[in-house]
């Protein structure tokens, strides 16, 4: 099917170009039309008529086939990009005007003919066959990197539920802040259908409500000590990682060949602790400018952490959660508690 539609498009639609463009750019040659011809009918009402000049021309012509007219046009292809450029033209001042282009992606084919698009999909159990206008469209590359933000909203659930203000590790939603940096990649594994991979550094804050408690180091665990000494203006907990993760992205837009439409994406990851930290902000009784007191609480916090991501896209706009399989803390040192955020994709 590829190959007719190419043969096709470049006996028919090469003319269409060649009669719109300037006739200034292009020396004139004299051309002569011969009633000698030849027909060949396909389907029900495809016809081809093929001229030829001389007898000789035409024993030619019964020995070729189609397939070895189109290998004789000697084309060659961009390996990287799957396009081919069937019919340059070479204006008098150096520049180039490409006619006819091919971009071909296994089963899927694409013809750019003086902004003439013809796209063919023999992916399925039909072939579909699309002609618009306008020029071409930004196809899906079957593979691309790119660089992404996460900004998230943290807190943790305990026995399946937020914890309640009357705990002192209860965490306040605005500054529990969690910044990841990724660097991802994306394999096309059908149309609209994606792998998506990568690798990237998680920063997360739970800041406490209530701010007279400060998470201290015990000699075995952490403890969270309330603080009637000073007056409290911030504390927390705080940790990064370095975290792999993988999703399986459904996007619905380019299944439609629309630019933008709702995507789905699930899948794991796991990480691995860099690092974690208390901070309490406080001021002295009577007034003494604030301070801020750190301690190494890491020392508690699990080095492992894994569990699964999710992520909705609407437009432009993509929205993420997570949520940790693991616990906050190792096993009995600390509060049993599954970290899960919620945030937005820049």
């Amino acid at each position: 099917m590829k190959k007719y539609l190419l043969l096709f498009c470049l006996m028919a639609l090469v003319q269409v170009a060649f009669a719109s463009s300037d006739p200034t750019d292009y020396p004139l040659t004299e051309t002569r039309v011969m009633k000698d011809s030849v027909v060949i009918e396909f389907g029900k009402s495809g016809k081809v008529v093929i001229m030829v000049e001389s007898k000789e021309d035409f024993e030619k012509l019964k020995l070729m086939n189609i397939n070895q007219i189109i290998s004789e046009l000697d084309l060659e292809e961009n390996k990287q990009t799957g396009e081919l450029t069937i019919v340059e033209i070479r204006k008098k001042d150096g520049s180039v005007k490409e006619v006819v282009k091919v971009y071909e992606d296994g089963l899927e084919t694409e013809v750019n003919v003086a902004g003439v698009r013809v796209y063919v999909d023999e992916s399925g159990e039909n072939t579909r066959v699309k002609v618009e206008t306008g020029g071409r469209k930004k196809s899906d590359p079957p593979f691309r990197s790119y660089f992404n933000v996460d900004l998230g909203i943290n807190n943790y659930l305990e026995d399946g539920s937020f914890p309640t203000s009357d705990n002192p590790y209860a965490v306040k939603g605005w500054g529990s802040w969690q910044v990841g940096l990724n660097w991802m990649a994306s394999q096309r594994i059908s149309k609209g259908f994606h792998w998506n991979f990568g690798i990237g550094f998680q920063w997360y804050n739970f800041k406490f409500e209530n701010r007279d408690f400060q998470a201290v180091r015990g000699e075995d665990m952490i403890e969270f000590a309330q603080r009637t000494d000073v007056d409290g203006f911030k504390s927390k907990i705080s940790a990064s990682y370095l975290t792999a993760m993988t999703l399986l992205e459904l996007d619905f837009g380019k299944m439609n060949d629309s630019k933008r439409g709702l995507s789905l994406a699930v899948g794991p990851y796991v990480g691995y602790r860099l690092g974690g930290q208390s901070k309490y902000v406080y001021e002295e009784l009577g007034g003494s400018g604030r301070k801020k007191d750190k301690e190494a609480t890491g020392l508690y916090l699990e080095n492992l952490r894994y569990g699964l991501r999710g992520e909705i896209g609407v437009g432009r706009i993509t929205f993420f959660t997570t949520y940790d399989f693991n616990e906050l803390f190792q096993e009995g040192k600390g509060p049993e508690l599954n970290p899960i955020t919620f945030g937005i994709v820049f």
